[in-house]
């Protein structure tokens, strides 16, 4: 909620287009505002209907993605868009993955959905993990060979915890290497879990636009 609450405005004020990736409840719940978002320009992406991710965390017990077969996966996806297009008018063309999670089934059984979203949107915004320093390092995609429905994201994990000079260093180095950089959050607000601080993501839009830095900011959808 905080994303329409707070975080809708502070972007508008900064001149910053987002892509929100969304699940049609959360939608329901915000509806003037998320047709707000929508006026204003920022793009609207699917987040499935039901939020299916791996048993092995708690909050999934009752939505095994384990359990799943490529059927009920594309069905989640699809009433996903068609609800997103009856709420907001538009259709998505970028998809989040649940989790981060790209596979349905188990053992023998499993099989990557990755198909599924390649025949549906234009960009996938999935995994971001590099443990190979000791502390977090986003995986920077190459616009010359990254998979666009595989392509990586800062975790949000880490973003609510990284301060503005941070972010500037993530963000010089993929400018240095002609790189998308693509940070994701969930939450807008006082920096706790899944919370990004508000007033860091203000700082961070007004350095990231400073026209003198040539960098290409925008919706994932338009530059995907």
């Amino acid at each position: 909620l905080s994303q329409i609450d707070t975080g809708l405005d502070l972007l508008d004020k900064c001149g910053v287009k987002a892509t929100f990736c969304v699940v049609p409840d959360g939608v329901e719940q915000r509806l003037e505002g998320w047709k707000r978002a929508v006026t204003s320009g920022h793009e609207i992406g699917n987040h499935t209907t039901n939020h299916p991710c791996t048993g092995n965390y708690g909050f999934s017990t009752h939505n095994v993605l384990e359990n799943y077969t490529l059927e009920m996966m594309a069905k989640d996806i699809d009433d996903a868009n068609a609800e997103i297009q009856r709420l907001l008018g538009v259709v998505p063309k970028t998809f989040a993955y649940p989790c981060g999670d790209m596979f349905v089934g188990r053992g023998r059984q499993t099989e990557s959905y990755v198909p599924l979203i390649a025949e549906r949107f234009v960009v996938g915004l999935g995994q971001n993990e590099d443990w190979t320093t000791d502390r977090y390092v986003p995986v920077l995609n190459n616009p010359g060979l990254c998979d666009l429905v595989q392509v990586h994201r800062a975790a949000f994990g880490e973003l609510a915890t990284m301060d503005i000079e941070r972010l500037e260093e993530l963000v010089s180095k993929a400018v240095e290497g002609g790189r998308w950089l693509i940070f994701l959050g969930h939450e807008f607000g006082e920096p706790r879990q899944h919370f990004t601080d508000a007033s860091v993501i203000q700082a961070f839009c007004q350095y990231i636009t400073e026209p003198s830095r040539g960098i290409w900011v925008d919706t994932v959808g338009h530059i995907g």
